[in-house]
């Protein structure tokens, strides 16, 4: 056996319906799986998905209040009154204050923005910044990403005599703020419909409604946002990403084109996941250290120079943030597993004075990663007695639902389903762990803390080619509830498998069935290499990819797990350095097995005592208990019956056979009767013989071993043939015929014998053939 890493889930389909989609749409088998995937359950679905032949940008009046939104925007650009635009400070605040503030500018408004301090302001719209904005001259403000929980901020505005349009897609709470207008796709009475829209999406909206017609020319950096903030790449956020995506790689902003230049990203390739791992990071690192203002200058500036230097400042900011996140997380876990063990906590919550409340959402993220639990990381401010921190959540576990029942002690939080933020007294982080935990015990199982793949299909390998993986790309770009493709392989054999890299840590493999081949490779799996037995059936999951090399295009997959779920036979027989393979036998239920008590002692092994099975009789193996362990076979049995009686108690994950023995029987001279025959006459012919004084010059002269000479000996010293008397040997007056067989000797050479062939020079193949014959290992599969 060999475990995988993650529970995987891997989706039914409709066998008929993909059946039309192949025919239909002109589409690989493997397409159409996961075409079902995504729920588009009819033809046409699945066509307007895969070739846009919709028109995917919805009327944005459909959206409740933005026509009085659009009423009152208009008014201020006409009565030139100033308008703030009031943003968050990650990727899709940015890119929402940038869209808003555009517009605003191409229409003529006296337009400026204002994010908050991460650090001196905490997060949304906060009363000192409403006040400052009236000092300002402000009459009309507009958030772009947050304020959809401003309650008390929006009464002030309306008592300043400052009109609030609110543009949000966060969870709206019960109760929902004093505004002119709140433009959110998930209000209640809204008949707009697409829910899923990101914050910068929601401002796109507004921009679309301004314009009067779909404003392309803002789709690169909506497109940023919408991919940064991890919302459903389905619908109108797909279209966003994917007409975004084109428009980036023609993009005529300076600041992009500078940023993608410095993560050295070209503009020509530009993917989600560049977006997702090059641009979006080094747009949050600026607000999540200091202030945000410098990542809205770099979307909105037409200087090539100010382009340029505010590029390097904000990259020189994200490799700043992480070092920081490296060492937080450093400290986490080792606060973690010091004092809130994931086996005593269902929920993690940790948190530190000074810890940077900029990036404890990434902290979170790594903890979730590393124990898979819901997990809140927080910043403790002893001097204003609050701690600010984010949540990651698992599947199962609604962390907007469950925080929701702890109002009272959470003056200030919001967010989704899977990831939040919140600000808290520090005198309620106890109360706030002791509830969460709770709720979490009460909601989730056992199961629910095994970490969770999500497959999109299964494949066999006659499905995979070349031009079956570059049509996968009809359905990018891919993100949430559109994830990359992840496939299993099921059951295939390995015609290749060895680690690679020059530390040898990455694993590369050649899947086999049936003539049909795919190369895979893991990176960082090279261990995994130790665990996969020859001619073992493994299954895996993993993203497929083209690999070009020298002009010659092969499909490949890029491992992400492996597992074997039959019993697999390591053959570790003759192999001295035993510390070394040793230590690639799994340490959880291990248990070694020594039919000789002194053979430990032999080979200089000390395992624990728990771990030591020692069998020297029937009765032994009977009660050894070996299920789903992995079973060491030390040396070997003097009697096969104890081998059989041992497994046919149940059935170990694994087994490595060393097989240790002093003294070969095997390759020593087993004597025919024509030894006998002859040593019978030799002795007959004197009337004693000296053993000890030319044993060995008897032997030298026939070509034998000593051993052979003392064997026959014993032998006949058993059947009475001979006595033995300080090293003097002569026959005995024989008048019974008697069988070898009656001597305990020749029988026990004559099993040991036939046990070394079978178990210590036998070939792999028949090693395995022989457990699978005579116990009771079989090969599931």
């Amino acid at each position: 056996m060999l475990k995988s890493r993650t529970r995987w889930i891997i989706p039914t389909y409709d066998e008929e319906l993909i059946e039309r989609y192949v025919r239909e749409l002109n589409i690989p088998s493997l397409v159409a799986k996961l075409l079902m995937n995504r729920e588009l359950n009819d033809v046409e679905q699945a066509r307007d998905f895969l070739f846009d032949k919709s028109d995917p940008f919805h009327d944005p009046f459909l959206l409740k209040d933005m026509k009085i939104a659009i009423n009152r925007i208009r008014q201020a650009i006409e009565n030139k009154e100033s308008i703030l635009v009031f943003g968050d400070y990650d990727a899709d605040g940015v890119s929402s204050t940038t869209v808003m503030l555009q517009v605003l500018k191409d229409l003529g408004a006296d337009a400026h923005f204002y994010i908050p301090n991460r650090f001196t302001e905490g997060y949304g719209p906060n009363e000192e910044s409403f006040r400052l904005a009236k000092d300002q001259g402000f009459s009309l403000i507009i958030t772009v990403d947050t304020g959809i929980a401003a309650l008390s901020e929006a009464r002030l505005a309306k008592t300043l005599g400052i009109d609030l349009i609110i543009t949000d897609h966060h969870e709206p709470g019960p109760e929902l703020p004093e505004a002119l207008a709140i433009i959110h796709p998930k209000m209640e009475g809204t008949t707009y419909p697409f829910p899923h829209l990101a914050g910068v999406g929601v401002a796109f909206k507004v921009a679309h409604a301004l314009y009067g017609h779909v404003p392309e020319h803002l789709l690169d950096v909506v497109a940023i946002g919408t991919i940064a903030d991890l919302v459903p790449l389905i619908g109108e956020n797909r279209a966003i990403a994917k007409r975004g995506l084109r428009k980036l790689r023609t993009t005529k902003r300076l600041g992009i084109i500078a940023l993608c230049k410095i993560a050295g990203s070209a503009l020509k390739d530009i993917t989600e996941e560049t977006v997702g791992f090059a641009i979006a990071p080094r747009i949050n690192a600026i607000g999540r250290l200091g202030d945000a203002d410098p990542a809205v200058d770099l979307l909105m500036t037409e200087d090539k120079e100010e382009a340029n230097a505010l590029a390097v400042e904000i990259d020189s900011i994200n490799k700043e943030r992480q070092s920081i996140v490296s060492k937080m997380t450093e400290e986490a876990v080792e606060m973690v597993e010091r004092y809130y063990p994931p086996s005593d906590h269902s929920v993690l919550i940790i948190g530190k004075e000074g810890w940077n409340s900029g990036v404890v959402g990434i902290v979170a993220s790594r903890l979730v990663e590393k124990f898979y639990r819901p997990t809140i990381v927080l910043s403790y401010d002893s001097e204003k007695g609050i701690a600010k921190g984010s949540a990651r959540s698992i599947l199962g576990f609604d962390l907007f639902k469950n925080l929701s029942t702890c109002r009272e002690i959470l003056p200030h939080f919001g967010g989704h389903p899977m990831a939040a933020g919140m600000t808290l007294g520090l005198e309620d982080v106890d109360e706030l762990r002791n509830r969460l935990n709770q709720l979490a015990q009460d909601q989730l199982t056992a199961e629910d803390f095994i970490p969770v793949t999500l497959l999109d299909a299964k494949v066999e390998l006659n499905e995979v080619d070349v031009t079956s993986i570059e049509q996968l790309q009809l359905l990018a770009p891919f993100g949430m509830n559109n994830p990359k493709p992840k496939l299993t392989i099921e059951n295939v054999t390995l015609s290749n498998l060895r680690k690679i890299g020059s530390n040898q840590n990455h694993l590369k493999i050649t899947l086999d069935d049936e003539g049909n081949q795919l190369d895979g490779v893991g990176f960082g799996m090279g261990e995994i290499a130790h665990h996969i037995s020859p001619h073992a059936n493994v299954s895996v999951i993993g993203e497929l990819a083209i690999n070009e090399w020298n002009n010659i295009r092969k499909p490949q997959i890029f491992l992400q797990d492996v597992e074997v779920n039959h019993w697999q036979l390591f053959d570790v027989r003759g192999l001295k350095s035993r510390s070394k393979w040793l230590e690639q036998v799994p340490a959880v239920n291990r248990k070694f097995v020594v039919f000789q008590p002194n053979t430990l002692a032999v080979l200089g092994l000390q395992p624990p005592e728990e771990e030591v099975l020692l069998i020297q009789s029937i009765d032994d193996s009977k009660q050894a208990d070996i299920k789903g362990c992995h079973l060491i076979l030390i040396d070997l049995p003097s009697n096969s019956e104890y081998l059989h009686a041992l497994l046919d108690q149940s059935q170990p994950d694994r087994i490595y056979a060393h097989f240790y023995q002093q003294n070969d029987h095997f390759f020593s001279t087993f004597p025919t009767r024509d030894h006998f025959k002859w040593y019978y006459g030799f002795l007959a012919k004197r009337e004693t013989f000296n053993l000890n004084k030319y044993g060995n010059d008897l032997a030298k002269h026939r070509g034998w071993t000593r051993e052979t000479i003392d064997f026959m000996s014993q032998v006949f010293f058993e059947l009475d043939f001979v006595t033995i008397n300080n090293g003097l040997i002569s026959l005995n007056p024989v008048k019974v015929k008697r069988d070898f067989e009656e001597s305990s000797t020749y029988c026990q050479k004559q099993r040991q014998f036939t046990l070394e062939n079978e178990l210590l020079y036998s070939s792999y193949q028949e090693l395995k053939a022989w457990f699978e014959k005579r116990t009771n290992v079989v090969c599931k599969v």
